[in-house]
């Protein structure tokens, strides 16, 4: 397992990730304004900018398979996902210490917006609630999630 910076050649392999997560974990735990809504907000245009920021990293398996993507924006862990095929096999948690590890070199404190199914792995991380956000989908439900925040190593 190797994780490296994305390039604008991981675009599509980056929004694959994404939204193949998106649609196979989210409805399970919201209605489907909020699904449409969360692949949306990580629309095509975000994806690209961040890559070409140089703030996106992509998780490869030994295989040369790319399974998982996080972002790193200042302080916050964004956009981590990994195909669910790859879930539960360390993807993920190699991810998130690779995120941590990045943020610690410049910031006292860590902070990500968790998602329902996320957020039993961020609790069990060390992060804890400091809000909630209750957005209005415009498509007549609502997307939740909790503020977290961990103190930076």
């Amino acid at each position: 397992m190797n994780i490296r910076q994305a390039t604008e050649s991981d675009f599509e392999s980056v929004k694959r990730i994404t939204q193949e997560t998106i649609h196979a974990v989210y409805p399970k735990y919201y209605p489907a304004g909020a699904v449409r809504f969360f692949s949306e907000h990580h629309a095509d245009e975000k994806i690209i900018r961040d890559i070409n920021a140089g703030i996106v990293y992509v998780v490869v398996t030994d295989d040369g398979v790319l399974a998982g993507t996080v972002t790193l924006t200042d302080n916050e862990v964004d956009r981590l996902f990994v195909l669910p095929e790859f879930q539960g096999k360390g993807y993920g948690r190699a991810l998130l210490d690779f995120a941590e590890a990045r943020i610690s070199e410049k910031y006292d404190v860590i902070i990500l917006h968790a998602s329902l199914p996320a957020k039993n792995i961020y609790l069990k991380r060390g992060f804890r609630e400091v809000d909630y956000l209750k957005i209005d989908t415009g498509y007549g439900d609502f997307l939740c999630a909790d503020v977290m925040e961990k103190k930076a190593k």
